[in-house]
């Protein structure tokens, strides 16, 4: 069920012509214009050394770990297998799926034929992440990212005796992340609310179950056997780079989406919502991380969160780029623009997952 990046078209509304919130809307337009008419042979470039770097990383990982009785190729494996792994989920997968190289007309590197090395299809996660979290970003009641329907992360969110454990369960999450996912892209909550028919929800399983057992097969079979004398190294390589991978993917969205100063909003907000409106949503709803060039690649771009949401479906490596044209719109526009390093962003976020384990006031 490949779904597009559901962005809104514009409105005719006069209102949004007239006050600062349509002003606002069609400045953030003209910038996804231009970056839109500019994207060429550099992008194309980027995109597929970054493909080439991937590929590298993992063929020298795994040959690596097919020797790794010895330890120096077991950690020279493990690392390069990680790194690989983060970079296609990240860099590759995610920005693939959301069709920001899809104007390339590459069938290689397309949000239709792509297939991550992640344990939820492809499909299901374009459709609960492209269209439902895209478009309903921080949505309370709509937007099911906003605490993947197991956390409490705004006091307009129900409170439950469970929520006490929340901080225990959200750090166990994160070395499972994928597995995760993979459930919560099953939306069994969508099946006992009647939104979605147990017909399609097992249709859904079977094609979970079938993309696990062969990223289980691969991973913890294949590969083992293939070391031969190394296999149980091998495999638990394997296991250390999935695990990585899972951290830091859970780290990078975690401090993308739910540091303390991200708002959340109201259902009713959405009626009548304009394009600038829906701007201002993805702005406030959102938060940035820094640092410095690898960083950025390996966090998928992710870093620039308010510009992902603001432009999902831009070519990532753009982001940088447009991301102090946008601070500057928001300063003018008195908008906060949330964003700072990688620890006080992990903090904070961890600040607000506790903050809502307890029942309000």
């Amino acid at each position: 069920m490949a779904v597009a990046t559901a962005v809104p078209t514009e409105r005719v509304d006069h209102t949004d012509r007239t006050d600062r919130t349509g002003e606002l809307g069609r400045e953030l337009d003209r910038i996804r214009s231009e970056v839109v008419a500019a994207r060429g042979a550099d992008d194309a470039r980027y995109i597929r050394r970054v493909i080439a770097v991937q590929r590298g990383l993992e063929t020298g990982g795994r040959i690596a770990l097919a020797v790794s009785l010895f330890p120096p190729a077991w950690c020279a494996g493990t690392a390069m297998l990680t790194g690989a792994k983060i970079l296609e989920n990240m860099e590759l997968g995610h920005n693939v799926l959301h069709g920001q190289w899809d104007w390339m007309g590459d069938p290689a590197i397309h949000s239709t034929t792509w297939e991550w090395d992640f344990l939820t299809p492809a499909d299901a996660w374009k459709h609960t992440h492209n269209h439902l979290h895209h478009t309903y970003t921080n949505v309370v009641g709509l937007d099911r990212d906003l605490g993947y329907t197991v956390l409490r992360m705004s006091p307009e969110q129900p409170w439950r005796p469970l929520h006490l454990l929340q901080p225990l369960y959200a750090a166990l999450l994160a070395p499972v992340f994928e597995w995760g996912i993979a459930v919560y892209d099953l939306e069994a909550d969508a099946v006992t609310a009647g939104r979605k028919s147990v017909r399609a929800f097992l249709g859904d399983l079977a094609g979970l179950v079938g993309k696990g057992v062969r990223q289980a097969a691969k991973d913890y079979v294949l590969f083992p056997l293939l070391a031969g004398p190394s296999a149980l190294p091998c495999l638990l390589g394997n296991l250390t780079a999935n695990t990585a991978r899972n951290v830091w993917a859970h780290t990078i969205i975690f401090c993308g989406h739910f540091p303390g100063d991200v708002q959340t909003f109201a259902e009713e907000q959405l009626e009548g919502e304009s394009r600038g409106q829906w701007y201002q949503r993805q702005i406030q709803g959102s938060a940035n991380i820094e640092g410095g060039f690898l960083f950025h690649v390996l966090t998928g771009n992710l870093s620039h969160q308010i510009e992902h949401h603001v432009f999902p479906d831009l070519p990532s490596n753009r982001y940088a780029e447009v991301a102090p044209r946008v601070r500057e719109i928001c300063a003018r526009y008195g908008l906060p623009y949330v964003t700072g390093p990688l620890g006080r962003q992990y903090g904070s976020m961890w600040g607000r997952v506790l903050r809502h384990a307890l029942p309000p006031r």
